[in-house]
């Protein structure tokens, strides 16, 4: 079977982002691969149970974490879920199929001191690329939006009169964050420099839209150069910005509007790196610890 249903399907009801529908196409056609290299079987609909479980422990072998063992199987499962509600299968083969325990890993946030410098790092000069380069670290930090959601912001969804943004978040649920005063300021001297108008709001030289690729490999740059991190990806800067401002007081249930999680238990993950500061400041400050 051809997966672009599947896939059509998920862009389209589901509304999921061009990233996740990338992940989904290349766990499926990982799988599909598989089975023609080891059952010469080049139907998916035809896969079994035994041949899915034979498929995990291939990934374990191949030193796959869990948490991608897990989430191409989760690919799979969509994948003949709706295969089933379809009528092309009699039954999901991917349901039950035992998986590899994940660890409980906290969030990876850069230090308030840390980001303090690298927001402070403002352009001296008027050049239009370096101002995106740092208002793109600034909206991530100051905003906590995914980076899909930075690179498809629309132009007329910042509001600096409102001091606030709409974001277009996972299957096109909106939400409103709001700004800084100083953000703003920073968001107008770009508007300034930006040579195109366009739909969205941060644009190359060539007035399209910026690229995932480009943005990752900003993140990753400017964090290898101001921290220790081993990850510097885009999310690090959306796990730094809820650790912060849980750290310095915020409710939780606005987080995690803020955040636009679906549930509570989502952004409860960030709780931890706040329990672990206060153990750390208790251990300092309290005489019989």
């Amino acid at each position: 079977m051809n997966t672009s249903r599947f896939l059509n399907f998920i862009a389209a009801e589901k509304r999921y982002s061009v990233l996740t529908i990338k992940a989904y196409r290349t766990d499926l056609e990982e799988f599909k691969k598989y089975l023609l290299d080891n059952f010469e079987l080049d139907d998916l609909l035809r896969a079994t149970s035994v041949m899915i479980r034979s498929f995990v422990v291939h990934l374990v072998e191949e030193k796959k974490s869990a948490f991608s063992v897990r989430r191409k199987i989760s690919s799979l499962q969509s994948f003949y879920k709706y295969s089933v509600r379809s009528g092309l299968v009699s039954a999901n083969p991917a349901i039950g199929v035992p998986l590899p325990k994940t660890s409980k890993r906290l969030p990876t946030f850069v230090e308030e001191s840390r980001m303090e410098k690298i927001t402070d790092e403002v352009p001296v000069t008027d050049d239009f690329m370096e101002w995106q380069r740092f208002l793109i670290v600034e909206m991530f930090y100051a905003t906590g939006i995914r980076a899909a959601e930075l690179i498809t912001l629309k132009d007329n969804y910042v509001d600096t009169s409102q001091r606030q943004i709409k974001v277009l978040g996972k299957r096109n649920k909106e939400r409103i964050v709001p700004l800084t005063k100083m953000l703003c300021e920073r968001i107008e001297k770009y508007r300034v420099l930006r040579p195109y108008t366009a739909e969205t709001f941060f644009v190359g030289r060539s007035g399209k839209a910026v690229s995932y690729n480009y943005v990752y490999r900003l993140i990753h740059s400017s964090l290898r150069a101001n921290t220790s991190l081993s990850k510097c990806s885009p999310h690090v800067l959306r796990h730094t910005f809820a650790t912060h401002i849980l750290n310095n007081g915020a409710d939780l249930n606005a987080v995690k509007e803020l955040l636009g999680h679906s549930s509570l238990a989502s952004t409860q993950v960030y709780t931890h790196n706040t329990i672990e500061k206060l153990k750390q400041s208790y251990a300092k400050a309290h005489p019989k610890a």
